[in-house]
């Protein structure tokens, strides 16, 4: 079993020289390590040590929904917030194609929402996450997860250089991907600033990292607070 100091760290500064050097397979090869890393094993059907379904295992419903404090989010937050910055930024901008979610996924996951959850307020996070279908939250992370994985195996050299358009800012904007609130709207911005190996590092991996450390530690509020 991998630990994040110890497997993650170094493999992402790898990943940012292969990335600097233009060497596609070393990139593609890194990139399904920690791609993986963030997915359920069903992703990569077992190829992988998954990270998610460590923080996932033995883990209730009542722990996946709760806020432990009024300074915390939830599980299922945080899960939605990674997984729908991946599919707009996997499909919409590194793909130029179309997103995962759509209005059968909606319905689904019992939401409105298509968002990214930058702009929800507490009692929003609350009752979103109340709301929700946790186990079609997993299928959508998944479905997600796999897309991904087939963008990589389509990345070719000249695409790390890529750029993105004004067209597909506006696309993210007119999906709903992003909404018009100063804590949401920034984020099409921090992207377009970035090209498309920007992208692999920032949100596709770090920041995935970033959000299922905050889901171990939410996970162990829980579990003192005898929620598991």
């Amino acid at each position: 079993m991998y630990s994040v100091g110890q497997y993650w760290n170094p493999k992402q500064a790898e990943l940012k020289q292969m990335l600097k050097e233009g060497k596609i397979e070393e990139v593609k090869t890194i990139l399904y390590e920690l791609h993986s890393f963030v997915h359920s094993a069903n992703v990569y059907e077992g190829q992988y040590y998954s990270y998610l379904d460590e923080i996932l295992e033995g883990l209730s419903d009542k722990a996946f929904r709760i806020m432990p404090s009024m300074g915390d989010n939830t599980i299922i937050w945080n899960l939605w917030h990674i997984t729908r910055i991946e599919d707009i930024t996997a499909n919409i901008l590194i793909a130029k194609g179309e997103q995962v979610l759509d209005d059968n996924w909606l319905v689904r996951l019992n939401t409105s929402v298509k968002d990214t959850g930058n702009a929800m307020s507490g009692e929003e996070i609350n009752s979103f996450s109340c709301d929700i279908n946790t186990d079609e939250l997993i299928n959508y992370r998944n479905a997600v997860g796999a897309r991904t994985k087939q963008i990589i195996a389509n990345l070719k050299q000249e695409d790390l250089k890529r750029r993105f358009s004004q067209k597909h800012k506006n696309k993210i904007l007119s999906e709903g991907g992003v909404v018009e609130h100063p804590q949401s709207i920034w984020l099409l911005d921090f992207w377009s600033k970035k090209n498309v190996a920007g992208i692999l590092m920032m949100p596709i991996t770090r920041h995935q990292i970033a959000h299922l450390n905050d889901c171990k530690k939410l996970k162990a509020k829980c579990s003192k607070l005898v929620l598991l």
